[in-house]
């Protein structure tokens, strides 16, 4: 269970760092297409951590029943 309390913690930080990098995009301030692009990426990124790690929290959830 101690495992989950970890993993949410970090999907809670990964959350923040996705809101922090959605307001720069939406405030502008991407310098160029590159810098654009390069926001949306890192955006992916987290999402995509953030998918495996609720699939592990389900999956630890699972092996406690």
């Amino acid at each position: 269970m101690n495992e989950i309390k970890v993993l949410a913690h970090v999907a809670r930080e990964i959350d923040k760092l996705r809101k922090e990098q959605s307001a720069f995009l939406q405030t502008g301030r991407a310098d160029d297409y590159a810098a654009y692009r390069f926001i949306c990426g890192t955006i992916r990124g987290l999402d995509q951590a953030e998918s495996i790690i609720n699939d592990l929290v389900h999956n630890l959830e699972e092996s406690d029943e």
